[in-house]
């Protein structure tokens, strides 16, 4: 036990107030704002109205996407699993790219490349001579695209970690006993991979339930939950807004809820070593899966190097030819040297650097209290801290407005809204689980027992924690952080909801260069993005294996 009672209650206390004051209150006020019967009535009332519309539509899209996502995760991890491909170092690296895009940036590449105007319909257009564009995504069908773009990496990597545990003795007895490959797959494949795609279906459920960029931008017609309450806000009905929240939240907390259940659900463990990818051996089957591939590679990786591209686009060059032609690094130049342009990243760092300081703070105390799970009240202090991450941003958001429109001790006496301190503090509740989380994970691997060492030795409780503790836990702890800075530097969903002109980051910025169709512009911001989100992703696989 790494701390006694009296530090348990020391740190117990204040992770509370601040869980209970600025994670569970701002929400249970939306949600109570949101049960006016009345209102949800009108929203609900009837299948034509626009929150049933909205339901059905962010319901019906979320299971399409489980599914679209479940196949082409799971395909691609038993394919990776099964057969020894080409590249297959360079694909399993690409399958699991899109986990570390930021949201925004991933729907800006489908549009630039499959929308209206993108450049795959307007150069088969010209290629074909066609009077219009052949194709183009849109409507419900382009946001459950994204979405499995977006999402199937978890597919990918909950089955790819279940295919590592799986007897390969069990596969060569099925064939020893005749069972062909799909036979095979079914009887003894899946049953090993059914807790895995439990899981994943969950939470690629949650996900999506929870997007907002992708209906934003490809479905403005069509009412999401999501976007209702954005719209909603911006015409000032904030009780219909926290109507549709509570709804929303409903869901996604069922969800938190069977996944936390589904989450003690385990495959029956298999003894033996797991089946190394065996080559191909016939010439067609390895043309065959060269090309498959190459193809898979190209819709992976096509998206993100046509950002790349456009950020070099001359401002208003790309109108009507179907590929761009003038090319400058005056996009790049002024994110360095023009004030103006380099505000936002100015806003974004301070405010992200804010937040996640605040993170590790309290997610290194919050982590001690919700290890020792025999403690009074640390299970109730652990489910809150995974709250932020069940409750759709808009939600939080939201609750964030209804909660600080107002003098509150909570704000020192102040009115946060409207200010530039609101968005530091969304960032703040949006990543309470990132640094908790990692944090946890490496303090259920400390041994106690050298804790209890170093106190039987003298050592007081901070000289025990900075020699002892600390240097056990700062891997997971520089993880969390720097996986809580690149998400709050992309953040994207509260931001639109929050920010003041004084405190536009950068993907408020993005997105309100793609609505002046700065292309150039918003492009060199994504690729910064990118690039920060990269660097920040590697430093934390780094410190993992090092620690």
């Amino acid at each position: 036990m790494l701390l006694s009672r009296r530090a348990y209650w020391a740190l117990a206390v204040p992770v509370a107030l601040v869980l209970v004051g600025y994670v569970l209150w701002p929400n249970l006020s939306t949600f109570r704002l949101g049960l006016d019967l009345t209102v949800l009535s009108e929203l609900f009332g009837g299948w034509q109205s626009a929150g049933t519309r909205a339901l059905v539509n962010s319901v019906g899209v979320s299971l399409a996407t489980v599914v679209g996502s479940a196949l082409v995760g799971v395909g691609l991890a038993w394919a990776l699993y099964r057969v020894r491909l080409p590249f297959s170092g360079l694909l399993a690296g690409a399958a699991a790219l899109p986990l570390a895009l930021p949201p925004l940036v991933g729907v800006l590449a489908f549009v630039f490349l499959y929308g209206e105007g993108g450049m795959l319909p307007r150069g088969l257009q010209a290629v074909l001579g066609l009077d219009a564009v052949p194709f183009s995504f849109s409507g419900l069908a382009a946001v459950v695209a994204v979405h499995i773009y977006a999402f199937q990496v978890y597919f990918y990597l909950f089955a790819g970690a279940a295919l590592r545990d799986l007897d390969g003795a069990l596969l060569d007895a099925s064939a020893d006993l005749g069972a062909g490959g799909v036979r095979t797959f079914r009887a003894v494949v899946l049953p090993h991979l059914r807790p895995s795609l439990v899981g994943a279906s969950l939470l690629v459920f949650m996900l999506s339930m929870a997007s907002f960029t992708a209906p934003l931008l490809f479905a403005e017609a069509e009412p999401f939950l999501t976007t209702q309450i954005y719209q909603l806000k911006l015409n000032g009905a904030i009780d219909r807004a926290a109507a549709v929240s509570a709804v929303l939240t409903a869901i996604c907390l069922l969800f938190l809820f069977l996944a936390e259940r589904g989450g003690a659900i385990r495959a029956a463990s298999a003894k033996g070593v797991g089946r190394a990818p065996q080559p191909l051996r016939s010439a067609p089957a390895r043309w065959a899966a060269g090309l498959g591939v190459g193809l898979t590679l190209l819709l992976l990786l096509l998206p993100i190097a046509t950002v790349v591209l456009l950020s070099f686009v001359e401002d208003g060059t790309w109108t009507v030819q179907p590929f761009p032609t003038d090319f400058t690094l005056n996009n790049y130049v002024a994110l360095a040297a023009d004030p103006d342009v380099a505000a936002p990243i100015r806003n974004s760092l301070w405010m992200a650097g804010l937040a996640t300081l605040a993170n590790v703070v309290f997610g290194i105390g919050a982590a001690l209290v919700v290890t020792g799970r025999q403690r009074v009240g640390a299970t109730a202090l652990r489910l809150l801290t995974l709250l932020p991450f069940a409750i759709p941003g808009t939600v939080i958001a939201l609750g964030l407005i209804v909660q600080f429109d107002e003098p509150t001790f909570l704000a020192g006496g102040a009115v946060l809204v409207g200010t530039v301190w609101i968005l530091p503090l969304a960032y703040f509740v949006r990543h309470v689980p990132l640094v908790v989380r990692s944090t946890q994970a490496s303090l259920e691997g400390f041994d106690g027992r050298l804790a209890e060492a170093s106190a039987d030795l003298g050592a007081g409780a901070w000289l025990t924690f900075r020699r002892v503790v600390w240097p056990a836990i700062l891997p997971g702890v520089v993880a969390g952080g720097l996986l809580t800075l690149v998400t709050a530097l992309g953040e994207f969903v509260a931001s639109i909801l929050l920010y003041v002109y004084g405190n536009r980051p950068i993907s408020v910025e993005v997105f309100g260069q793609l609505r002046s169709y700065d292309l150039g512009a918003a492009s060199a911001y994504s690729v910064l993005l990118m690039v920060l989100v990269g660097l920040a992703v590697g430093m934390a696989r780094w410190i993992g294996r090092r620690g």
